[in-house]
């Protein structure tokens, strides 16, 4: 089990959301790449990163401070958020991202996101509110059911799917265990759990299943109902 702390990016600054809804922002630090440093001093081995002022601009938007994680940090770099097309890509693999997450766009065009992991490190973000697929940074619902498109992407080279309950999401409700279970089934893709996580049940419950590879941990750190290093260090 791989634990991926996560920094949601807004406004060049570190802040965690409730529900996706940009105006319940809630700012950890003003400096993100410090954030990153306390990550990887404990132990990570991945960080989690999410532009969303980018999610909902379509494009990149918090690159100084992408760039300023990137030289202070030595963990591996996820991102997603905005990034829509080939030559984004290239230029966030260039400053030293590790994995590109697509999200939106791999509701609107799937064949575009198989291409893309046949030549790059891609996982595919799915983000589900009420079972069906949430894009354009969660601000629309579309028809398609989160298992579908998992399915979508079974044996079509993507690292990993990242599946999001967006109802628990910031919420530390707990971890929509059987969601995560449903998009791993689908998929037959290493899968990371995201969304409501609050405690080391959580987690424990995740392992238990042995088919979910990660967890995404948000606000369960940043409100202290984890303990992180401790986590760390079982696990590592």
């Amino acid at each position: 089990m791989t634990l991926y702390p996560a920094i949601d990016l807004k406004d060049g600054k570190a802040v965690r959301l409730t529900k996706g809804l940009m105006e319940s922002a809630k700012i950890y630090s003003d400096e993100p790449w410090q954030l990153v440093k306390t990550f990887e001093e404990m132990g990570a081995k991945w960080v989690h990163l999410v532009d969303l002022n980018g999610a909902f601009a379509g494009e990149p938007k918090n690159l100084e401070q992408i760039i300023k994680i990137r030289e202070n940090c030595n963990v591996k770099l996820e991102l997603g958020g905005g990034i829509r097309d080939e030559a984004t890509i290239q230029k966030m693999l260039e400053i030293g991202i590790d994995r590109i997450i697509l999200g939106s766009i791999a509701v609107k065009d799937p064949q575009f996101v198989k291409d893309m992991a046949a030549k790059y490190p891609i996982a595919v973000g799915i983000d589900a509110i009420d079972g069906y697929v949430a894009v354009e940074g969660w601000g629309e619902v579309s028809t398609m059911k989160a298992t579908d498109l998992a399915r979508e992407f079974a044996n079509a080279g993507v690292e990993a799917i990242i599946c999001t309950d967006v109802g628990k999401d910031g919420t530390l409700s707990g971890v929509n265990v059987a969601f995560t279970l449903d998009i791993a089934r689908a998929s037959g893709v290493s899968t990371i759990a995201s969304g409501g996580v609050k405690d080391e049940d959580d987690i424990k419950a995740l392992i238990d299943t042995n088919e979910v590879d990660g967890v995404i941990i948000g606000k369960a750190f940043y409100e202290g109902t984890l303990d992180l290093p401790k986590m760390f260090k079982l696990l590592n």
